[in-house]
C-alpha cells in the first residue's frame, strides 16, 4: 500500500468513525491517530534506513577503489623488487634510484 492509499483508507475510516456514538468515537479516533503516528514513524525509519544503505554503498565503493589501487601499487613494487633481485639497474624503472637504485 502506498502513501496515497494509506491516507485515503485512513480518511474513510475517520468518516466511518465520525458516524459512531461519542464513547466509541473517542476510542477509535485515538486508535486511528496512533496508527497514523506509527505510520509516520515507520516511513521515517524506512527513509533513514535507505539513507544509511546509500552511505554504506558509497563507502564500499571507496573501499573497493582503495583496495584496487593498493593492489596495483603492491604489484608495481613487487615488480621493482624482482628487477632488483635479477640485477636490473635504476634505469629499469620509472622512478630511477628512489625505489630501485644501486647499492652504492
Amino acid at each position: 500500500m502506498n502513501e496515497n492509499e494509506f491516507q485515503a483508507k485512513l480518511g474513510e475510516l475517520m468518516k466511518e468513525i465520525s458516524t459512531l456514538p461519542q464513547a466509541e468515537r473517542e476510542k477509535l479516533t485515538a486508535m486511528a491517530a496512533k496508527t497514523q503516528e506509527r505510520h509516520r514513524k515507520l516511513r521515517k525509519t524506512v527513509h533513514d534506513l535507505q539513507e544509511s544503505l546509500d552511505y554504506l554503498r558509497l563507502a564500499i565503493k571507496y573501499l573497493v577503489f582503495d583496495l584496487e589501487a593498493t593492489r596495483r601499487e603492491n604489484s608495481y613494487l613487487r615488480k621493482i623488487l624482482e628487477q632488483d633481485r635479477t640485477g636490473g639497474g635504476p634505469d629499469d624503472d620509472e622512478f630511477g634510484t628512489e625505489f630501485g637504485g644501486s647499492s652504492e
